[in-house]
């Protein structure tokens, strides 16, 4: 090396070396906060993942909801809190704020339904008593609709059936609703198989609509023919058939119930949901053939009608095929007589079943009838009751007759009922009474009393002396009998000296007649000893 070279220019200097540049490192201190707060962000995302939506419900009343308090159940679980209560702002009911949790959330769509869930009595049934300790909640019965909504009505009275149930619906139209509630059952055959979810007036307000619910599987009973009736505790009518008395089941007669049913014979097919009925006051309306021809004929009797109804039977031999329509008086001037009319109600279509031709017009049957002595009658239906009805039948004997119109109504002839006939009959024996001396029959009975009386007494008087004078005499006699019985006894007695010698002669009487035996013998040997006597050697042996 030169003396002009440094020790750079050499070669001989070190050489640089590159370090990696050392990375950052978090202090432990440190994990411990960042741990919290994951944590603390993953509690709020979870409490807005559960918290469903603020929903607003309007009630009449506030009563038993408390704000942070009352709750929201679905099923007896818990889906939300009552926020908030206060006044609507017409003053006219509350409005709740309420809200929903996580997972009911698909809670609020526009048909969904609340209610407040407290102790409540209705169709007999008793509801809510669990809310006596825990308080007053807020029941909800899910829709099926796919619109939200946070708005909602509450229900003021608990829905009778929850949606998802299997049945049908049925809706019933009566003239008044009578004694009919929420909850009241419905009998099939005597088994409950549904209930009475709501009721209403109609739309004209001259009836009700009562709109039930039957269960499934007895929902395919009700058929297009079905009939409904009511059965409201006793059910108890008097009419012309006489006293009827019955009931569907003992909770009818505390709370009443309907009942429905089918006519025998008939083979309708299922209702459909929704289907509307009418519902009849009881099971002999219900159950009652319903005509769709009817006919008007005029009868006019002349007697009193008193126990005959409007709806009275009109039969002909125990069949019915009309009923009463109406009952009225009119005047006869040429005659200056009041008789009585009544028209009635005649169901063609019963009579052309018991006819060889089907469309043999009811006129041309009844001229016919006519002819041969049909006549229309009162008799009565029920002698507890005194219910009269219309009967036809075959008189013999009565006046000819046709059927003519008055007024336009055909007029079929009628006779004196049996009850004028029974009156004629009472009033004649009246009469017949009425004849008999009874003032000389009384003064003949009045003596002949007096005369027996009389007898009487001197009857009393015989008494007396036969007591007084042969009582005592009877008394010796009967003494003096005793005594000989008594003798007779002693005689008779086996030591008595009577029976000893009684003995003794029987004895010789005995051998007296063994003796004379033995003579009978000897002579029938030896006859000839009655001529010579006997000899000593026939005395030996």
């Amino acid at each position: 090396m030169s003396e002009t070279e440094t020790p750079h220019e050499a070669g001989d200097l070190p050489k640089a070396l590159a370090v990696p540049r050392k990375r950052w490192q978090l202090p432990l201190v440190w994990l411990v906060p960042i741990l919290a707060l994951l944590l603390g962000g993953w509690l709020a995302v979870q409490a807005v993942l559960k918290q469903g939506p603020t929903i607003h419900i309007e009630f009449q009343t506030g009563e038993g909801l408390v704000a942070g308090k009352t709750h929201i159940k679905y099923k007896d679980v818990d889906v939300g809190m009552v926020s908030d209560v206060a006044i609507a702002p017409d003053r006219k009911s509350v409005i709740v704020t309420a809200k929903l949790s996580g997972q009911a959330r698909d809670f609020a769509v526009e048909d969904t339904r609340f209610w407040v869930v407290k102790p409540r009595i209705a169709g007999g049934s008793v509801s809510g008593l669990d809310t006596l300790l825990s308080g007053a909640f807020i029941g909800v019965d899910v829709g099926k609709s796919d619109v939200s909504q946070t708005e909602f009505k509450g229900l003021e009275v608990p829905p009778m059936l929850i949606d998802g149930v299997p049945g049908k619906r049925f809706q019933l139209r009566a003239e008044n609703l009578g004694s009919i509630d929420y909850g009241v059952p419905v009998y099939f055959r005597k088994l409950a198989v549904g209930q009475v979810v709501a009721y209403d007036l109609d739309k004209d307000g001259k009836g009700a609509l009562v709109t039930i619910f039957v269960s499934a599987p007895y929902d395919r009973f009700v058929t297009e023919d079905t009939r409904f009736w009511s059965s409201s505790g006793l059910d108890f009518s008097v009419d012309a058939n006489g006293l009827r008395f019955n009931t569907e089941s003992l909770s009818t007669l505390l709370v009443g119930g309907l009942v429905f049913g089918s006519p025998s014979g008939t083979a309708a097919p299922p209702a459909k949901s929704g289907a509307q009925f009418v519902l009849y006051d009881n099971q002999q309306t219900a159950m009652r053939e319903h005509d769709t021809q009817v006919e008007l004929y005029r009868l006019v009797f002349h007697q009193t009608v008193h126990g005959l109804v409007v709806g009275a039977p009109v039969e002909f031999r125990g069949i019915q095929f009309g009923e009463v329509a109406s009952i009225g008086l009119s005047y006869d001037a040429s005659t200056q007589r009041v008789d009585v009319p009544v028209v009635i109600r005649v169901f063609p279509e019963r009579l052309q079943r018991y006819t060889v031709d089907p469309e043999t017009k009811s006129d041309a049957i009844l001229d016919k009838l006519i002819e041969s002595g049909l006549r229309a009658q009162l008799r009565s239906g029920s002698l507890l009751t005194g219910q009269l009805y219309v009967a036809f039948d075959f008189f013999p004997g009565v006046a000819k007759a046709v059927l003519k119109r008055k007024r336009g109504m055909p007029e079929i002839p009628t006779v004196d009922g049996s009850l004028n006939e029974l009156e004629a009959s009472i009033t004649s024996i009246a009469r017949k009474i009425d004849k008999i001396p009874f003032e000389e029959i009384s003064k003949d009975l009045r003596s002949a009393i007096a005369s027996l009386d009389s007898t009487v007494k001197q009857a009393d008087i015989l008494l007396k002396q036969v007591n007084q004078d042969v009582a005592p005499e009877l008394k010796r006699t009967l003494a003096g009998a005793q005594q000989t019985m008594q003798r007779a006894e002693r005689l008779m007695s086996q030591d008595a000296p009577l029976q000893q010698d009684l003995r003794d002669t029987l004895r010789e009487v005995s051998r007296a007649a063994a003796s004379m035996r033995s003579l009978t013998d000897y002579l029938d040997r030896h006859p000839e000893a009655l001529i010579r006597g006997r000899t000593p050697d026939e005395d030996k042996p």
